[in-house]
């Protein structure tokens, strides 16, 4: 009995690590998590996204999209948010996006940031500093 037990755990254990991955493109794509909406572009050999709302993305008359204040570029920090592209430089290897950046309109600061599809149609980023442990994830899904 313990050697069928074993033997099954090893088959579904192979079968998921011999999982098809989902091609890189399939980022590409409107996402919107809780507090977010982005548009994934391939830019090059890597991806990148814009900014298309947030949940405090406008002045208190709701039209107005507020200004990039917390850029530590003074030149940059006229710059409407709404449209910025914040996220760059994802690298999709081995079934994951790595070695990417995200630019925080909240505090001006850019964090390194990693992600994976778990579904055609789920995504999820950790964005940190430093080590992934000490950071932020957010899980998106897909809009179109």
């Amino acid at each position: 009995m313990k050697k069928n037990a074993f033997a099954i755990i090893l088959l579904l254990v192979s079968i998921t690590s011999f999982a098809q991955k989902l091609p890189a493109d399939k980022i590409v794509g409107v996402w919107q998590c809780e507090d977010y909406k982005i548009e994934v572009f391939k830019s090059g050999n890597t991806y990148s996204a814009k900014l298309l709302w947030s949940k405090d993305m406008f002045e208190t008359d709701g039209k107005t999209p507020k200004r990039d204040s917390k850029n530590p570029d003074s030149k940059m920090k006229n710059r409407p948010v709404q449209g910025i592209t914040h996220i760059t430089g994802l690298v999709y290897e081995d079934g994951v996006y790595v070695d990417g950046k995200l630019y925080s309109i909240q505090d001006g600061n850019t964090y390194s940031l990693k992600g994976k599809l778990k579904t055609a149609d789920e995504l999820e980023t950790r964005g940190y500093k430093g080590v992934p442990m000490l950071g932020k994830t957010f899980k998106w899904n897909r809009i179109k």
